[in-house]
């Protein structure tokens, strides 16, 4: 009969090292908003930012969505699209890859992006620090009378 193993335990910078985007409801429903607006004419964003605003009605008269973040950022964005479009160019279509506000939001993501797991790889190291602080100071103790059968 053999005695399980434990099992290896990975540092914390190898269980943190896989970066995880968070999750972020409005920057969602602005994404959301872009993709769909692209191409638009002033008068088919307009249309949209109609319906946007029906439905931030409808979500207001219940409880539980009177507080969509996602929702709120949309109608937000739908706003803004069409503002900008207004002062465009008659026949002016919206484009996200010359939206400069679209362009600065990319920008600040890849920035987070990058510094992200630079964060995480020192919080780790801290961590894998104060764990091995930890256990040299656990070996330098001096058990009290009775205290080897719980070190054992």
């Amino acid at each position: 009969m053999t005695t399980p193993q434990r099992p290896v335990r990975r540092s914390l910078a190898a269980r943190t090292a896989a970066f995880r985007e968070r999750v972020d409801p409005a920057r969602i429903g602005r994404r959301s908003v872009r993709r769909r607006a692209k191409g638009m004419t002033a008068a088919d964003v307009a249309a949209a930012l109609e319906d946007a605003r029906f439905f931030a009605r409808q979500d207001s008269g219940h409880e539980d969505a009177a507080d969509d973040v996602r929702g709120l950022a949309e109608l937000g964005e739908w706003e803004r699209i069409a503002q900008l479009l207004a002062a465009g160019a008659p026949g002016t279509v919206y484009d996200p890859d010359a939206d400069v506000v679209v362009q600065a939001d990319l920008a600040a993501e890849a920035a987070a992006r990058d510094a992200e797991p630079r964060e995480a790889a020192g919080i780790a190291a801290s961590a894998d620090k104060l764990q091995a602080l930890r256990d040299v100071t656990l070996e330098q103790t001096e058990p009290d009378k009775g205290d080897e059968a719980i070190r054992d």
